[in-house]
């Protein structure tokens, strides 16, 4: 019977779009075919488009219309609850908040600024602890592979990771694994939800994460995953463990540092900014945080 109607869609239906929020909306369980069978006539009868006519019926809702609009233009976003990850993916539960609109801007600008120059890996360092580093770096990697950007997202804060609570992880090994030879590019996370973005935990908290850090391994490592990948982002320790950045933002080139409004202190920015000068890395921009 849904062959059917789908064949029925296809008849009546103005548009090759139109044709195909039908077809989603009953493929995804929104609608029944006895639904489609009354949007059709209403859609008929008052001259409106399908999806139109399915919200007049209140048969839809205006999210299951951002929903199919999503499939259909390749931009996979998540209903509230959907997918079991942190309520901090606003990039994904809350696509089209103003926040989530500044994050596009900042994409535009590391577009501009770094991957359009040839360079693929950035660093995401908050200047202390608790100023959104993570957060950041977590949602920039859903906008660059919301952009069809192959996006690798590395956790390297060995001393105090979050990305595995944030994607809700359910491997255990992770970059620590990697650098100490106990794991290979396997334990690297495809997203469901995301085909484009790719996730890599921390891993197992290692006794010794600046020796780690240091290893000729991660240099080589990240040589492998810039021939798989468009963007990588790595979340970094924050610049208190300076000595940790700074082994994390030499294998990127580049960095963006974090603040947070009202809680930074300008000396801090400066001192960061120096550390990671040193080297050789750029840093490309900084992004300040209100919460």
């Amino acid at each position: 019977m849904q062959d059917n109607m789908t064949h029925l869609l296809g008849k009546n239906v103005d548009t090759v779009s139109e044709r195909s929020i039908g077809r989603l909306l009953l493929q995804l369980g929104k609608i029944s075919t006895q639904d489609a069978e009354a949007i059709l006539r209403a859609q008929k009868d008052l001259g409106l488009r399908f999806g139109d006519a399915a919200l007049k019926l209140k048969l839809i809702t205006e999210a299951d219309i951002s929903q199919v609009l999503s499939m259909q233009f390749n931009y996979p976003y998540l209903h509230a609850g959907q997918g079991n990850y942190s309520a901090e993916l606003v990039a994904a539960y809350q696509p089209f908040s103003q926040q989530v609109e500044e994050l596009r801007v900042l994409r535009s600008q590391v577009m501009m600024r770094w991957i359009n120059e040839g360079y693929k890996t950035l660093a995401v360092v908050s200047v202390n602890e608790g100023e959104g580093a993570s957060f950041l770096a977590a949602n920039l990697a859903i906008v660059f592979s919301q952009l069809g950007q192959r996006t690798l997202l590395i956790d390297a804060n060995l001393r105090d990771p979050r990305q595995h609570k944030i994607f809700n992880l359910k491997e255990k090994l992770g970059l620590s694994d990697i650098l100490a030879d106990r794991a290979a590019m396997s334990v690297v996370t495809n997203v469901d939800s995301f085909v484009d973005l790719s996730v890599l935990g921390a891993g197992t908290l290692p006794p010794n994460p600046q020796e780690l850090l240091n290893r000729d391994v991660f240099a080589s490592f990240m040589h492998t995953a810039a021939n798989e990948y468009d963007v990588i982002l790595i979340d970094t320790t924050p610049g208190s463990y300076i000595a940790d950045v700074q082994a994390t933002v030499a294998r990127c080139g580049g960095a963006l540092l974090v603040s947070r409004l009202n809680h930074t202190r300008l000396s801090d920015v400066a001192e960061v900014r120096s550390q990671i000068s040193m080297t050789g890395a750029r840093v490309i921009g900084s992004v300040i945080n209100e919460f």
